[in-house]
């Protein structure tokens, strides 16, 4: 990375994680551009669910950010009910959509991040905000969400074994539930008293927690520590 600071693209951040991220790595010195809906200072607009949106961004951050990017966090995601009662043609267009902007643009904007990096000295990182579905599953009606989380683990590690050695470095979080709109809505929308007793904590986390687990893997995570995925549930679930 640049000892004048490294350069970053988020995704998804204009709010949630994604914007408490964005916030605690620009506090930490880092150029951040984000990424969501709609255009703004330091936000590039890209509908992640078209294909090739995952390039376009990537052109566009690189241009915002001065022709360098050394940290790719992709956090972008959706998480929309697909029940298996769904006509068939509703049944595949949620699917088709939740791999899209889950996955492929993640992989996509992987494939371009690891690339980049091996094209110049130092390497880069690359942080994928994955789920704690990709462990333990998910609700009935979230099949896609479980499936494309346990992907982007899967495609975290497949990243830091093939390059490793060429110091690209990849990791990922793991968020339980994460308090990311006002408290009574959100906890009366999972389930409320219930789903808190499934986290020993006894809450929800913060997405400052998320946020602070993804600057640390960013900016400072130890090179040995390619491949590792953190957990961030409350002992919700462990591994």
């Amino acid at each position: 990375m640049s000892a004048s600071g490294p350069n970053i693209l988020v995704t998804g951040s204009t709010r949630g994680i994604g914007a408490a991220i964005a916030e605690v790595l620009s506090g930490r010195g880092a150029r951040v551009t984000g990424h969501g809906r709609t255009a703004a200072v330091d936000v590039l607009a890209e509908d992640l669910g078209a294909p090739g949106a995952g390039g376009r961004l990537w052109d566009q951050a690189l241009e915002r950010l001065d022709g360098r990017i050394d940290v790719l966090v992709n956090n972008a995601g959706v998480f929309e009910a697909a029940g298996v009662d769904l006509p068939d043609a509703d049944w595949e267009a949620a699917w088709a959509r939740t791999l899209q902007i889950n996955l492929k643009a993640a992989a996509d904007l992987s494939r371009l991040a690891v690339r980049h990096f091996l094209d110049r000295p130092g390497g880069g990182r690359i942080v994928n905000v994955a789920s704690r579905a990709a462990y333990r599953g998910d609700s009935p009606a979230h099949w896609h969400y479980a499936a494309s989380k346990a992907g982007m683990v899967a495609m975290t590690k497949s990243i830091a074994r093939g390059f490793a050695a060429r110091g690209v470095l990849a990791f990922a979080v793991c968020p339980g539930f994460t308090m990311t709109g006002m408290a009574d809505d959100y906890l009366a929308s999972r389930g409320g008293d219930k789903l808190l007793a499934d986290i020993p904590l006894g809450r929800v986390a913060d997405p400052v927690e998320v946020a602070a687990a993804v600057a640390f893997l960013a900016l400072e995570a130890p090179a040995s520590m390619t491949g590792a995925v953190l957990d961030i549930n409350g002992a919700s679930y462990v591994r």
